[in-house]
């Protein structure tokens, strides 16, 4: 290949690519979960047409399925994709596990890339030794949606849900009493938030800077507490996400809020609970916190094939810093787009008739700009599993907090040894 096709490659260009390769026929093999492989099938005619012979697999399975199988494959090498799609919550496993190739290295130099990132959402795609090992695509601003017409009858103003995490629940008390809706579908989904925003500034969720487990520090006791009140005054419909109860919820009236990422408003515009159009409005969350919920990442697998790298990078960068599929992501698919230049296009200051009219998007822009970089640790996921359980032990057993989470603690002092 001549230095200029390398060079036209590695910059993403639409030019042709070398006859050679054409002539070989390439295949490249992809792999994604349900939302992102229609985004990844929405940009492949194009990307194919600019790359003659070579023609891209995509292989989809469901969100589980799929990062259990890459677990599997980056750590034996085995059926491993030329380019694989990663959720955020598994981003601290894969990144620090060694299986994921060095984008800061040449011929990639990922790192100069940063400043076209929203923040936070590059750094978190960072291995021990500051080195980038994947690219971000979307990202979920946190965000607090509410039913306005639940709060009207109860007369309680959106300010007293939004002061503090102390007033949230203070206003769902009112609601409850006023309307017989629920103020949050489980106290588990207002810990997993709290303890989100509660993150230092470039550091981790649940291990700081030096692998030390923080789930005894005030941040986490708080969180426990006011889940611990939201369970006992009634307020939460113990109804999990996702499942029919938490549906039927939303669907009924019997919710009043929801917190999690600026892609639900989607979600239930389109298919959760599209009789509430018009019902629902959105804020920014209490204390005027700022925290990502969910985000889609492309990276490229270390032991893959290196005679397909250039032509896996040229995709991973039409996936993520074209505008126009960055935007068409979002209108299409909720994907709200990692890259800043498309966060100027004229679509975010829309209104959105399921939210009656409300510039949200414009809220959910300002959101991400505020959240905090954050570390995220390879034992992420065990330790979310760790401190549900003794969450559960808290609300269910009347366990005290403080011995919960001490055991918490015990508990991921072991773990982060590993």
């Amino acid at each position: 290949m001549s230095q200029l096709s390398r060079r036209q490659l590695l910059a993403g260009s639409a030019l042709a690519w070398p006859a050679a390769y054409a002539a070989a026929g390439v295949q490249l093999t992809v792999t994604a979960y349900p939302n992102v492989d229609q985004i990844i099938r929405a940009v492949l005619p194009r990307w194919e047409s600019q790359h003659p012979g070579v023609t891209v697999r995509l292989v989809s399975r469901q969100y589980a399925d799929h990062h259990t199988a890459m677990t599997t494959a980056l750590s034996t090498s085995g059926h491993l994709p030329d380019l694989v799609a990663l959720e955020t919550t598994y981003m601290g496993g894969f990144a620090l596990g060694g299986g994921l190739l060095d984008l800061s290295q040449q011929p990639f130099n990922a790192d100069r890339l940063q400043s076209e990132f929203t923040g936070f959402a590059f750094s978190l795609a960072r291995n021990r030794e500051g080195r980038q090992v994947a690219i971000p695509a979307d990202i979920g601003p946190g965000t607090l949606l509410y039913r306005h017409d639940l709060l009207a009858k109860a007369g309680v103003p959106e300010a007293s849900l939004t002061d503090s995490w102390a007033s949230y629940v203070a206003a769902g008390r009112e609601i409850k009493k006023a309307t017989g809706a629920y103020l949050i579908s489980h106290a588990r989904t207002l810990k997993d938030i709290m303890v989100r925003c509660s993150v230092p500034a470039d550091g981790g969720q649940y291990f700081d800077a030096q692998n030390r487990p923080r789930v005894t520090e005030p941040a986490f006791v708080q969180a426990f507490e006011l889940a611990r009140k939201v369970r006992r005054d009634g307020l939460d419909a113990q109804a999990v996400n996702w499942t029919p109860d938490w549906a039927e919820g939303l669907k009924r009236g019997r919710l009043a809020t929801e917190l999690s990422g600026a892609w639900m408003a989607g979600q239930m515009a389109n298919w959760v609970c599209p009789n509430t159009k018009g019902l629902w409005r959105v804020a920014h969350l209490p204390e005027q916190s700022f925290a990502f919920y969910g985000g889609t990442y492309y990276a490229l697998p270390r032991r893959a094939h290196p005679m397909r790298r250039e032509l896996a990078w040229s995709l991973l960068q039409a996936l993520t810093r074209d505008r126009h599929v960055q935007l068409q992501a979002f209108k299409q698919e909720d994907a709200f787009p990692a890259l800043r230049a498309a966060q100027d296009d004229p679509f975010f200051a829309e209104p959105l008739p399921f939210l009656n009219g409300q510039r949200a998007r414009l809220l959910w822009r300002e959101a991400a700009q505020r959240i905090p970089a954050l570390r995220m640790h390879r034992q992420h996921k065990f330790a979310d599993e760790v401190t549900n359980s003794e969450l559960d032990n808290v609300l269910e057993f009347n366990k005290p907090i403080e011995q919960a989470l001490a055991d918490a603690q015990r508990v991921l002092e072991v773990r982060a040894a590993r």
